[in-house]
């Protein structure tokens, strides 16, 4: 039967990434494909578990962490806030080292489980700063005689930090790739698999979110320290355990070495051979060779970024082995690589677009709001915590999921066709348009707040608080959408062997927005410290909140036209060009 050359690239493009289901097998013979026994969601019992367990154990430590150091460790609101910015900025950037790591050396599997062992440790340490009293200050009962933390305590202290930095630095890349690896990516229940994989996941991230904020900080603030970061402990311990028991059921991908260093190789021999002239028909002439055993999957040529096309175009003092690959990667490149370092271009504006995302799914302003708000539980004297109305956001995203993944998903794939419901930029793009709209009613919301507050000349407002569920609904909603797709996106357009940077880069988006976040406020309060009132003073009756509200709705907006822009110009890895193939892509 004759096959053309189309049909070749389309059966390359969904070769089954070499794997192997025991970890202790080196063998790299040919039947390795053969071995790899997907079992999909028989193993979810064991991730999931091992990953609701890990987020119980991390957020209920990190949630209250600036109440203990104030509380136990007597340290000054400045130098707490101080110490968990650092703390923060410095588990997003391990991130990175933990996903260079796993994809280079070590594969995903061990290098959560050495993550999972350093977060496990780490937490031991934090909680053993509470148990024992000589690991911390003595108790502060004059605010003006207080005693800081000495040198070791502070020592021990920043060991567990260290800790569970390392943990966090290979777990959070890497849970959701290795999640997703248990899947055939072949097959049509496969493809589904992962897709329901990527919401179960972020349900388990936001229902342990919601037991940390509740029941581990109650522990720890009205019961006792000590017993409150023990429980974290042992939720890790539990993770620890889940994780191990299901070993045998894994499936391993192996790593091929670094991945950047291909990517740096195309940048390279592309700059050296700028001058050169492309072929008229590149998909033909360019060097074409590609490692049989591979990981990543074969890609079709595409026309973007054909600067970078010259880096496989052979010349006369290119050298060829007998095995048909380049002598030296610096001079000469494969059509595979150069296509590989295309995926990673493409997906970098549209990664753009979660900096301004998490501004404003964010509302940072709103436990301020609730504290100058009327926050009794209807007509009774109990009144709900200014900082438990976030709640609200993480209930919304819960309930949507299931009811997204259960029953809007199955009814989209009759309507579009479409393995996934929607495509996954559509997906980004809704959770864009609805912080638009969360944005724009918080605005409402705070000038109504603020009306009242200043007709009845008291600092605490009579409107309810309750008023700030609609925004923080929506907030959840666009977590929902947004969130779990640029997971999803990142996982599926980054080329396979990069997977755990792929993990990574969800991170260092949020990461990127917190420092734009900070300028941001720093030049409203410069630009508006004036006659006519800063809009975000201590006192919010004061300013004019909902005029930040408004800036933030109109940074939203842009960031959505932006993003539509780039997906309009997007292409999808593994598609090729219309140009070669004779047909178009649909790209949102």
């Amino acid at each position: 039967m004759e096959i053309n050359e189309r049909e070749i690239m389309e059966m390359e493009c969904f070769r089954t990434p070499p794997a192997t289901n025991d970890d202790d097998d080196d063998d790299d013979n040919d039947d390795d494909e053969l071995e790899i026994k997907y079992r999909g969601l028989k193993t979810m019992p064991f991730i999931i578990g091992n990953e609701t367990f890990e987020k119980l154990g991390a957020i209920g430590t990190l949630s209250n962490l600036a109440v203990y150091l104030t509380t136990v460790f007597n340290m000054s609101r400045i130098s707490a806030t101080t110490l968990l910015n650092v703390f923060n900025g410095t588990t997003n950037i391990a991130t990175l080292v933990g996903a260079y790591l796993s994809d280079t050396y070590f594969g995903r599997y061990k290098t959560l489980g050495f993550a999972s062992i350093a977060s496990l440790f780490g937490l031991l340490v934090v909680n053993l700063t509470a148990v024992f009293k000589n690991l911390h200050p003595a108790h502060c009962y004059d605010p003006t005689r207080c005693v800081g933390p000495d040198t070791g305590q502070m020592a021990f202290l920043i060991f567990g930090f260290g800790l569970m930095i390392i943990g966090a630095g290979g777990i959070r890349p890497c849970n959701l790739a290795f999640g997703a690896d248990q899947f055939n990516p072949i097959t049509e229940s496969g493809k589904r698999g992962i897709d329901s994989f990527f919401n179960w996941y972020y349900f388990t991230v936001t229902f342990a979110s919601i037991v940390s904020a509740t029941l581990v900080v109650y522990v720890q603030s009205n019961v006792s320290w000590s017993i409150g970061l023990a429980l974290p402990v042992m939720f890790m311990f539990l993770s620890c355990f889940l994780y191990f028991v299901g070993n045998k059921l894994y499936v391993k991908v192996k790593p091929e070495g670094s991945p950047l260093a291909s990517l740096a190789q195309v940048m390279v021999v592309a700059f050296k051979k700028r001058r050169l002239k492309l072929p008229e028909q590149p998909w033909l002439k360019l060097f074409n060779y590609a490692p049989p055993k591979s990981i990543n999957s074969r890609l079709p040529y595409t026309n973007q970024f054909r600067f970078l096309d010259k880096a496989a175009i052979i010349t006369p003092e290119d050298k060829i082995k007998p095995d048909g690959s380049q002598a030296h990667p610096w001079t000469l490149c494969t059509m595979q690589q150069v296509e590989e370092a295309k995926c990673v271009v493409r997906v970098v504006p549209i990664s753009l677009t979660a900096i301004l995302y998490h501004i404003g799914v964010q509302p940072q302003y709103l436990i301020f709001q609730a504290l100058q708000s009327d926050r009794h539980l209807g007509n009774t004297t109990f009144q709900i915590p200014a900082a438990s109305y976030g709640i609200f956001a993480m209930l919304a995203l819960t309930l949507w999921v299931p009811i997204y993944d259960r029953l809007i998903v199955p009814f989209m794939r009759r309507v579009t066709r479409n393995g996934g419901g929607i495509t996954i930029l559509q997906r980004i793009g809704i959770g864009l348009f609805i912080t638009i709209i969360e944005s724009l009613i918080g605005a409402f919301v705070e000038q109504h707040r603020r009306a009242l507050a200043l007709r009845n000349g008291t600092k605490v407002s009579p409107m309810s608080a309750m008023w700030l569920v609609p925004q923080l609904a929506l907030a959840g909603l666009a977590e929902a959408f947004n969130a779990i797709g640029q997971i999803e996106f990142y996982y599926k357009q980054f080329p396979e062997n990069m997977r755990g940077i792929a993990g990574a880069f969800f991170f260092c988006g949020s990461a990127a927005s917190s420092y734009v976040y900070s300028y941001l406020i720093t030049i409203v309060h410069r630009l508006t410290d004036g006659p006519a009132g800063n809009w975000l003073p201590e006192d919010l009756n004061k300013g004019r909140l909902d005029y930040f509200y408004y800036l933030v709705t109109v940074l939203c907006a842009f960031n959505f036209g932006y993003f539509l822009v780039c997906a309009s110009w997007y292409r999808y890895k593994g598609t090729a060009e219309s140009s070669v193939n004779g047909v178009e892509m649909e790209n949102i």
